[in-house]
């Protein structure tokens, strides 16, 4: 057991897929600091100097000046200004990947069509009836026309 979980956790898709949690943890991270830090305070000023991490609604009886007095206290919340900045993340986060994947996915292309030698033809089309044949026929099994080469007399 011991082996074939070395085996299983030493494989290159495994250590790539390791590679790519901890890069995504820190894209996410960076991301995140990209929304909250730099795109939510000019969009909030541009709305009237809204502040979107303190957009809540209390659902408790008692008022909080700021969601953290809430938070705090332990008051129940629905955080929408938090559950926006989580859907801009997402979106930023989703169109990033979309495009490193398009990226790679293009570049895999181009790597096969310049690694891959041009396979040989191994059929034609008759010119009278239109079907494929053997690139060596002389006469088409389909309309049984003379397709040159042999002689047929």
């Amino acid at each position: 057991m011991w082996n074939e979980f070395k085996k299983f956790a030493l494989k290159s898709n495994m250590i790539d897929l390791a590679i790519g949690v901890i890069i995504g943890g820190a894209i996410g991270k960076v991301v995140t600091s990209l929304v909250n830090d730099i795109l939510m305070p000019p969009i909030g000023l541009i709305l009237g100097h809204v502040d979107f991490s303190n957009l809540y609604i209390n659902l408790s009886h008692t008022k909080y000046a700021t969601f953290a007095a809430a938070k705090a206290a332990g008051a129940p919340t629905l955080n929408i200004g938090l559950f926006f900045n989580n859907i801009i993340d997402f979106l930023i986060v989703s169109l990033v990947i979309f495009v490193m994947v398009r990226g790679m996915n293009r570049m895999r292309e181009l790597m096969d069509k310049k690694g891959a030698p041009a396979a040989a033809r191994t059929t034609k089309v008759c010119p009278y009836c239109k079907s494929e044949i053997p690139v060596d026929a002389t006469r088409c099994p389909h309309c049984t026309s003379h397709l040159g080469g042999e002689d047929p007399h």
